[in-house]
């Protein structure tokens, strides 16, 4: 049985680097990451806590089952939602509220197939999510090693309120893309919000991350070039099958 504290571990120092002032893709409070422990628990980020400072109380431990079934549970009002959240901690001596995303990380780390979670708000992501040009933004793909990083497209979500609207509608999107493409995707961009990378581990969130970061630099410079140029289907395609770059994948430790 994997450590809860070895993947503890593991998730503040993925946080601690996701939350470099440098890279840009959170401040303060901003942000939250998660990763699923094999009890049936998981590690999520508190509510108001910073990614750039994390440590042991940065995270709340909670059961998986009863935090996905409030994804079913209809007309929950913000109290019910709050007390529900409490009820399902590990430790109900823990004086922290857990993030206000837990049932998107929970829902995340079971039927979206993520060991690790991280959701950042980055500035160049948000510049085109915010903008009247962001579901077009996510059509395609632009350049082969987003493709190996990121998968063949990422899900796209249109502004939804958080917490448990913002995971029901998460879901919803992240059916809809495997309905398509037969896996889940590494990358989901909501408009208005930022993004959210689903990894096996810490390095993949990292690389997803920033791939996607230089992924939308990439696309805001093709709007100063005359438009976009999207791969096409087939290629894409190729590009997401080939076994070398399934290999490729491996050795970069991304799968």
């Amino acid at each position: 049985m994997t450590n809860t504290k070895t993947v503890l571990r593991e998730l503040i120092e993925m946080s601690r680097e996701i939350g470099r002032p440098e890279r840009d893709l959170v401040i303060l409070g901003e942000g939250n990451t998660s990763a699923v422990c094999d009890d049936g628990t998981f590690w999520v980020k508190a509510s108001g806590t910073q990614l750039c400072t994390p440590d042991a109380d940065t995270f709340v431990r909670l059961w998986l089952k009863p935090v996905c079934e409030l994804a079913d549970r209809m007309d929950v009002s913000d109290d019910e939602f709050k007390a529900a959240l409490a009820a399902a901690k590990v430790d109900p001596s823990q004086p922290k509220r857990p993030s206000t995303e837990t049932v998107l990380h929970a829902l995340a780390l079971t039927e979206m197939g993520a060991a690790f979670v991280g959701h950042t708000h980055p500035v160049a992501i948000n510049a085109l999510m915010c903008s009247v040009a962001a579901e077009e933004a996510c059509k395609g793909a632009l350049f082969p090693d987003g493709i190996v990083v990121c998968g063949p497209a990422p899900a796209y979500v249109p502004y939804t309120d958080p917490g448990l609207p913002l995971a029901r509608a998460v879901r919803s999107a992240v059916r809809r893309y495997m309905d398509t493409w037969n896996a889940p995707p590494k990358v989901i961009l909501m408009q208005n919000h930022g993004m959210i990378a689903l990894g096996s581990s810490p390095t993949e969130v990292d690389g997803i991350t920033s791939m996607a970061v230089k992924a939308s630099r990439i696309l805001a410079g093709t709007y100063a070039f005359g438009g976009t140029h999207f791969m096409s289907e087939s290629d894409v395609q190729r590009i997401y099958t080939r076994p070398d770059e399934g290999y490729r994948r491996k050795e970069l430790k991304l799968d």
